[in-house]
């Protein structure tokens, strides 16, 4: 039976503490990762996880991480296997291995690179989840908008849905990143790369509310938005955390009577790219608004925009 996260959690505990030189030598991976990639912060800080479990993994059995051998790393995949760790999370392991050690050969540090010969685990390629457009109805409008907290909440459910952000991008957006006067929104994605978005007409009504009505309750003093101070606030001007959100959206789906098990934040980023091809979007139109690197990545949609179409045929055509 596959370990639990829980179990997981108190192997890793058990491991010896990091050595310093595997630290360092980490560090210095990831400050060129940083410098030459230009890796957004949440995947360097994945990948520092990674390293570091297989550091300490690795200590007491072949010593420094830096010079551990091909049958190392296949020791260690193995007994990731045995811990439940997804293939996703193998795959991203492995791209943070191979970079690694290919930095260390660069660097004159080794002379060769353990990771040539390995392969990364296949992975299936789950759809995205996304809601239906009532669900979605449901769900903005759950939020008690009497309150500075609910319509805070329901400024950000509607900006969300109506812009596709990631939950990063939500959280992290500052109050100078709003124009309401060209209904338009400054965001920072992965790799800082910036994009406009169009905000839309009712996510600029919610917006515009939240401004003038919670945001100066909130901060604790009349206050106009502006400068670099987030967006969106907690009590006391601190800033909303992606953990919170994450528990709001799960509320408002249970108060709209939807499970929340089957709703996330990043169900509406989702559900926005899917409504938005079942209506008619250009696909690069689509990847310009996702901020997605890659044409490729934002091509998903277009099979669950497919698998919509053939259960709408397989229910309401007399051949079906």
């Amino acid at each position: 039976m596959p370990a639990t996260p829980a179990d997981r959690r108190a192997v890793s505990m058990a491991l010896p503490p990091l050595r310093a030189e595997d630290e360092a030598a980490i560090d210095a991976w990831l400050d060129a990762a940083w410098a030459e990639r230009g890796l957004a912060r949440l995947t360097l800080d994945s990948y520092r996880r990674d390293l570091v479990l297989l550091a300490r993994w690795l200590d007491g059995r072949t010593g420094a991480a830096a010079g551990a051998g091909r049958a190392d790393l296949l020791d260690y995949l193995a007994w990731r296997a045995r811990q439940g760790y997804t293939a996703r999370s193998n795959a991203r392991l492995l791209s943070a291995l191979r970079a690694f050690y290919r930095h260390q050969a660069a660097r004159g540090l080794r002379a060769d690179d353990p990771t040539a010969l390995l392969e990364a685990p296949k992975q299936g390629r789950p759809l995205p989840k996304a809601l239906a457009e009532r669900q979605i109805e449901a769900l903005l409008a759950a939020p008690d908008t009497s309150t500075p907290e609910g319509l805070r909440d329901r400024a950000m459910l509607e900006l969300m849905y109506a812009c596709g952000l990631r939950v990063s991008e939500l959280v992290g957006l500052g109050a100078n990143g709003v124009n309401l006067r060209q209904g338009a929104l400054r965001v920072t994605g992965k790799g800082s790369r910036e994009r406009l978005v169009p905000l839309g007409e009712e996510a600029q009504h919610w917006l515009q509310r939240y401004l003038a009505e919670a945001r100066p309750q909130l901060a604790g003093r009349g206050v106009a938005a502006g400068g670099d101070e987030p967006l969106f606030l907690a009590a006391g001007r601190a800033a909303l955390s992606r953990q919170a959100f994450w528990t709001t959206v799960k509320r408002c789906a249970a108060a709209a009577g939807l499970d929340p098990a089957r709703v996330s934040p990043h169900g509406l980023r989702h559900s926005f790219a899917t409504h938005l091809l079942n209506h008619g979007a250009d696909l690069r139109a689509l990847q310009m608004l996702l901020g997605h690197s890659s044409l490729s990545t934002t091509q998903i949609y277009t099979l669950v925009a497919r698998e919509q179409l053939k259960r709408l045929h397989a229910r309401h055509h007399p051949r079906g």
